[in-house]
């Protein structure tokens, strides 16, 4: 399980200094990188240089385009960041994001260019490194499918494309591991399970790295369902042709099918090609290309026939019978994409005349977007919360936003399909000629360019979705595996004015000991000092955790005087902050009330902002994550593909944690991989009727837990011989199974000790005969002594050779001496940092430029982190001062390589009071 990058936006947007335009050191590319590069369609480097025709043009189908990668795997490459869009090379004229607003609003100086080239070296570079392994242990092998089935597989969507290319292009992942990916997937595998157990198939990626090959297969299937409905509804139609079948199974995106299909949806005004076709005149559109010096347009006239009336008419309509075949044409398409990607593009936003008129009247939040009011960027450039904010803008009515495209592209296309790729076969009169070009001219205008505005609009957005949505799972697994403190009675307090502070006593098990309500910024602090002073030393509480809502300041300031006093003398007690986001809502909800009844709302809050220290996975988890307060902009992306990550990142970081099964909540133990909400249930009602289960082999008992369940949350599930509460009775029957093959069986109420580590049951047999080679017994796992037998023999046999002798992959072996290595009650949390304490109060009076501070990260965004510095309002850290020299070697592959709860040593370089307002700059990380 490794830790990996975070992102976040501050509610109130900071924009980033100017976007740099200079060219980024070039770096090898990475395998996956080449392999895909190799695969992409054949473009023109030189185009405007001629290319021969094709000997048909118009009779044989079109060839599918390369997909393009998506921008998300393309960062730190030279292949474009869109679809038509790549880097120009020596381009003095770019144009890009306006530079004093944002230096004034990050609180930064405009950098020189030397400086803006060493950061851009590193910024938001995520090669595709992350897809391939990512551990230092060697890849997996190649998983070989039979011939047939192989042929099923890459052609199972019954498109014009292969499927397993195409995934591994726009997923930079080798073929086999997207073959062995598809056959986990079918095989109901979660994600979790195959990355811990089923590594050598995966080629090592981790969960957010097999997460997207999910996410762009099932974008994949989808594309090919909604183009099998398409064509259904098209043939039941009567206007599907075979050509246009052929168009339809090449679509590689939802743009490319919905330009081919939206000439002939229901309900949609019938287009000007195919009015002139219903005319008849495409005989005489393919006559003008294929054998122009037989045409002659006064044969097709018919006087008193609307649309053929005239030569005129019936050039009108070959024009548009053209101007629509050239639109669809994918070698076309492809060259004015690669026009594109050869010139500059910008995306331009403005402000609306309605926003005008409101502001003028002050009647809505116009000036939010001031920033964007006249903002000209690169679409290569622009960052993801940018492209959100103009959506959201545009949206709102306040902004007007257009893509441009420099003329040079269309008198460059116009060029090419007049002496090349349309060109007449054979001589063609002036006239004629002018009807081609007349065409070109037209299909360019009003088919091709709001097209390609289209592409770039939707996938700008879809990147900057797709990087907001990682931005919420970054931060949501940092927040998730804060290390929990453990051992010591924790006070909550859910601070408030008029209603009081609500306080919460809880044991070092999360047990509810005493619940109050004190009133701290009213008259009689003194009376409520000693109330305070009377429980806390009733409890021998030495933590308080203060949440960050109304009356934080306030109430750190008591707490932080009474400590300066001694007032809790002899106990020496320390506070800290945490956020309280969702703890309102999780007070009132279904889960709070079942498992508190008697309990107040407002006390409950207290409750939950106390266990977030105590263990704040099993207390977040109760909360919906996008409550938790760890992201904005999350109304502009998909509400479903949102969820969908969040909810996958729970399951990642519960699992990976491991639950125990006897003492764990039914709502922690629905997240673990393979359960749900049912399943769970069972699991908790069966404990209840039977008693804590003994070992694993019990949850085949549980109704509703089949083998494929069964295997998917076994090694994720821990039997903790401390809290396992022994039983009289050596065995217990299970019920019959109804179902077919399954019978009565009895299981031994025995506990097994290789049920306390992370090996999976599959794999017992393997860790019996390696102990048993070690010279071990499974009674000494996680004992000094069973590390110093494991530790000798990997040392005289390396684990390479221990795997062959033990008929094993070296995956599983590496897994299993983890398990019988660590100690007992091991928890990977330990390894990230814990939630700070102090005993004083620093105000932002208090900062000083060039003072030398401690800080956490609290929340990270595309454009710098925020760091909580204990003065009450988080600094930015901005994206130009994380730099490779200051970050430890294992960051310095992450995009922003800072996440929340990461501890960091930072410098004041500006303070803003009146905004409230701090600007930092990193001098390192600490470990």
């Amino acid at each position: 399980f490794s830790q990996t990058m975070s992102s976040d936006e501050d509610s109130e947007e900071w924009e980033p200094p100017e976007l740099k335009a200079q060219k980024r050191t070039a770096r090898a590319p990475a395998a996956g990188e080449k392999k895909a590069a190799a695969k992409r369609g054949a473009k023109p480097k030189e185009p405007n240089v001629p290319k021969e025709p094709n000997a048909s043009k118009l009779t044989r189908a079109p060839k599918p385009s390369a997909p393009c990668k998506p921008a998300k795997c393309l960062r730190g490459s030279k292949a474009s960041v869109l679809p038509g869009m790549k880097r120009k090379k020596n381009d003095e004229k770019q144009i890009d994001c306006p530079e004093e607003e944002r230096a004034e609003e990050s609180g930064t100086s405009i950098r020189t260019k030397e400086e803006k080239e060493e950061v851009e070296d590193f910024t938001f570079d995520e090669p595709c490194l992350k897809k391939q392994k990512t551990t230092g242990s060697s890849s997996g092998h190649p998983t070989a499918l039979p011939p047939s089935e192989a042929h099923a597989l890459r052609n199972e969507l019954n498109m014009n494309w292969d499927l397993i290319e195409v995934l591994s292009i726009l997923t930079c992942v080798k073929p086999w591991v997207c073959v062995n990916i598809i056959m986990l997937l079918r095989e109901e595998n979660t994600v979790p399970f195959m990355v811990r157990y089923r590594k050598e198939m995966i080629n090592h990626m981790d969960a957010d790295a097999v997460r997207d090959v999910q996410l762009v297969y099932e974008e994949l299937c989808a594309l090919a369902k909604k183009t099998q409905s398409v064509i259904q509804t098209l043939r039941k139609d009567g206007v599907l042709t075979a050509e246009l079948e052929q168009n339809l199974r090449s679509c590689r995106s939802a743009d490319e099918l919905d330009h081919v299909y939206s000439p002939y949806k229901k309900g949609s005004k019938l287009s000007k090609a195919r009015r002139a076709k219903e005319l008849g005149l495409e005989g005489a559109a393919l006559a003008l290309i294929d054998t122009p010096h037989t045409l002659d347009l006064r044969e097709w006239v018919k006087p008193g026939t609307k649309g053929l009336s005239s030569v005129e008419e019936v050039a009108t309509g070959v024009v548009h019978i053209l101007a629509d075949m050239m639109a669809k044409d994918t070698e076309t398409l492809t060259f004015v994409k690669t026009l594109c990607e050869n010139s500059l593009v910008t995306i331009q936003s403005s402000v609306s005349k309605s926003a005008l008129k409101e502001k003028e009247q002050e009647k809505s939040d116009v000036d939010k977007f001031h920033l964007y009011f006249d903002f000209t960027c690169n679409v290569q450039r622009i960052q993801p919360h940018q492209t959100l904010a103009i959506n959201r803008g545009e949206s709102l009515k306040i902004l007007t936003v257009k893509v441009n495209i420099l003329d040079r592209v269309k008198s460059d296309f116009t060029g090419w399909c007049i002496n090349n790729r349309w060109r007449p076969k054979t001589f063609a009169r002036d006239e004629l000629r002018e009807i081609i070009r007349n065409a070109v001219e037209d299909s360019y205008k009003r088919l091709i360019l709001p097209f390609l505005t289209r592409t770039y609009r939707t996938k700008l957005t879809s990147a900057a979705e797709k990087e907001s949505i990682a931005m919420f799972v970054r931060n949501l697994r940092q927040r998730l595996l804060v290390c929990p403190v453990r051992g010591s009675v924790i006070l909550g307090v859910d601070p408030g004015f008029r209603h009081g502070c609500k306080l919460a006593f809880l044991s070092p098990t999360g047990q509810i000991l005493h619940t109050d309500v004190v009133y701290l910024h009213n008259s009689g602090q003194q009376k409520e000092a000693e109330k305070l002073r009377h429980l806390v030393t009733k409890y021998s509480c030495t933590r308080v955790v203060i949440g960050n809502g109304t009356a934080c300041r306030e109430t750190e300031a008591f707490f932080a005087d009474l400590i300066s006093r001694r007032y809790f003398h002899p106990l020496d007690v320390s506070y800290c902050i945490t956020n309280e986001a969702g703890a309102s809502i999780y007070s009132v909800s279904p889960e709070a009330v079942k498992e508190m009844p008697d309990l107040d709302p407002n006390l409950r809050s207290a409750v939950s902002i106390g266990r977030r220290v105590q263990d704040p996975l099993a207390e977040l988890v109760k909360i919906d994550p996008k409550h938790i307060g760890i992201g904005t902009y999350q109304h502009d992306v998909s509400v479903g593909a949102l969820k969908a990550a969040l909810d996958s990142v729970v399951q990642e970081c519960v699992s990976f944690v491991g639950v125990d099964i006897n003492i764990c909540s039914e709502t922690l133990m629905r997240h673990v991989a393979g359960l749900n909400v049912g399943r769970a249930r069972n699991i908790a009602e069966w404990r209840e009727h039977n008693g804590p289960f003994f070992n694993r082999e019990q949850l085949k008992l549980v109704k509703g837990l089949g083998p494929k369940t069964y295997q998917q949350c076994a090694g994720f599930i821990r039997i903790n011989p401390q809290t396992l509460k022994r039983r009289t009775d050596p065995h217990i029957k299970s019920a019959v199974k109804k179902g077919k093959g399954k019978t009565c069986v009895n299981i031994p109420a025995s506990f097994n000790p290789l049920d306390q580590t992370c090996i999976h049951p599959e794999s017992y047999h393997v860790a019996q005969r390696f102990l048993s080679f070690v010279g071990g017994s499974a009674d000494q796992i996680g004992t000094a002594g069973l590390q110093q037998c494991v530790e000798s023999k990997v040392k005289t046999s390396s684990v390479e050779e221990l795997a062959r002798t033990m008929d094993t992959t070296l995956e599983t072996l590496k897994l299993i001496i983890d398990g019988l290595t660590q100690p007992p009650g091991f928890d990977i949390r330990q390894n990230f940092g814990q939630a700070d304490f102090k005993r004083g109060i620093v105000s932002m009076r208090d900062l000083q430029v060039g003072a030398v501070l401690t800080g956490r990260v609290d929340n990270t965004t595309l454009f710098g982190a925020f760091v909580d510095i204990g003065v009450g309002r988080s600094g930015l850290i901005h994206k130009s001062n994380i730099t490779l020299d200051k970050l430890p070697v294992s960051q310095r592959r992450r995009s922003l390589a800072l996440g929340p709860g990461e501890r960091v040593e930072v410098r004041v370089l500006n303070v803003d009071p009146q905004r409230g307002r701090i600007a930092l700059d990193l001098i390192r990380v600490l470990q």
